[in-house]
């Protein structure tokens, strides 16, 4: 059995797929670390092929295969390729093949969403987003799953491509609009969620803009050179993330103050691991719960990839 992309999308609603990463993170999985290998391809640069794998014992198998194939650009075709193979735990039988992109996407933004419904404000109204590509596309809906967002702003870089999302947002009735390239501190001072899904090298958010209350979502950086936010907001707010061992090796975001000094590896309160096992209960836990300024920052894990390949597994056989 083999999913496409849109039936993967149609296998994942937000509610079970974020209850279903809550699930996997209070369970004994074994995940090895990403294998990361070289691969040459004569005449053309060389190709990356990432292997995540992760399974709960007896139970289910699952693994991440991505391609990174640069040459592809000049063959007009996607660089990036990736495929997710769900086999069972007992027999390792293959049980199904899923897109692998779109199961990435779809874990990414609902693990957002479950940081969120920890972290930000039940009363969360106003949701700016930060960058308007595939992850914003998702993030949106799943932080809306969540919490009773009325407005959404979009800012990117290129106006013209968070106008694109507004009018989509709008289509599906949404109350969105468009954050123009200078407006995005007075848009951030007012946000109760910010999301970040952008390339950025060097902070779009500052810490200061950050109002009482408010959650910030950081989700684009994911190499030690990539950050989205400033040192300052990183000493201001108090630090979620999804895997701590992941996150102090991946992101800039996390990497960057830690060497300039800014904060140390003890900043982060907690991981998934512990907010989802109810060891810390997230925002209600912090001192001045309602005005705390939280962050959370996701690098992904296999255990979202296995958690939503059963999922989508169990709701195509059911149905």
């Amino acid at each position: 059995m083999q999913l496409n992309p849109t039936q993967v999308q149609n296998a994942l609603p937000w509610d079970t797929l974020t209850a279903a990463l809550n699930d996997i993170f209070t369970r004994d999985v074994c995940s090895p670390v990403r294998h990361h290998h070289t691969v040459n391809v004569p005449n053309e640069m060389s190709a990356t092929l990432l292997l995540m794998p992760a399974w709960l014992e007896g139970e289910y198998l699952g693994i991440k295969q991505v391609n990174v194939f640069p040459g592809n650009n000049a063959r007009n075709i996607p660089g990036l390729s990736s495929h997710y193979m769900l086999s069972c735990g007992k027999t390792g039988q293959p049980l199904m093949q899923l897109d692998g992109n779109e199961l990435t996407a779809r874990r990414t933004a609902a693990a957002s969403a479950l940081a969120s419904s920890f972290l930000s404000r039940e009363d969360a109204s106003v949701m700016l987003m930060v960058g308007s590509g595939r992850m914003a596309r998702r993030l949106i809906p799943a932080h809306m799953s969540v919490r009773p967002i009325k407005t959404v702003q979009v800012w990117d870089r290129n106006e013209s491509k968070a106008q694109t999302l507004v009018t989509e947002l709008k289509n599906d009735g949404i109350n969105a609009e468009v954050c123009k390239p200078a407006e995005l501190q007075a848009a951030a001072q007012l946000a109760d969620i910010i999301s970040c899904a952008t390339m950025a090298t060097s902070p779009l958010i500052l810490g200061d803009w950050l109002k009482p209350g408010a959650h910030l979502d950081l989700v684009g950086s994911f190499t030690p050179t990539m950050r989205e936010t400033d040192n300052i907001a990183m000493q201001r707010c108090s630090v979620f993330v999804d895997t701590q061992v992941g996150a102090l090796s991946e992101t800039g975001d996390l990497i960057i103050p830690i060497r300039e000094g800014a904060i140390t590896e003890g900043k982060i309160i907690a991981e998934f691991t512990q907010l989802c096992s109810g060891k810390h209960k997230g925002r209600s836990d912090l001192i001045d719960a309602d005005n705390a300024v939280t962050l959370f920052k996701s690098v992904g894990d296999s255990r979202e990839d296995l958690a939503a390949a059963i999922l989508a597994y169990q709701r195509t056989n059911r149905d």
